[in-house]
């Protein structure tokens, strides 16, 4: 193969490469949900789901109209011991819940569980 059509394809194949990613970067996290709930009901929410899906919920902290909830994956039943400790944030902001780090698979329940 001739160098300049290696380097040309090089180039070609990078540049393809480049510009699929690009388009990927902005899939990156969804615009953030409110919910019209009161807090003490999407907590209760996110407890239930967290449970149902098999986490252990190990602590809430409240810090003015901010919760912290801190749970950790169980061990499912195989005895290899638990996850890291983990946390999701339910902050209100103008008569509305926003849940902030949260996974994407648990705020799918909480999101079908909270508009019921």
């Amino acid at each position: 193969m001739h160098p300049r059509r290696f380097i040309a394809g090089l180039a070609f194949a990078v540049a393809a490469l480049a510009m699929s990613a690009a388009p990927a970067h902005a899939q990156g996290k969804g615009r953030i949900k409110h919910y019209a709930v009161s807090s003490d009901r999407a907590l209760n929410v996110t407890r239930t789901v967290l449970v149902r899906q098999g986490y252990d919920v190990v602590r809430v902290e409240r810090v003015g109209l901010t919760q912290v909830v801190y749970y950790r994956a169980g061990n499912h039943g195989r005895g290899k011991g638990k996850g890291p400790l983990e946390r999701m944030v339910i902050r209100t902001q103008d008569r509305r819940v926003i849940f902030e780090e949260a996974p994407p698979a648990v705020m799918v329940d909480i999101d079908v569980n909270l508009k019921l």
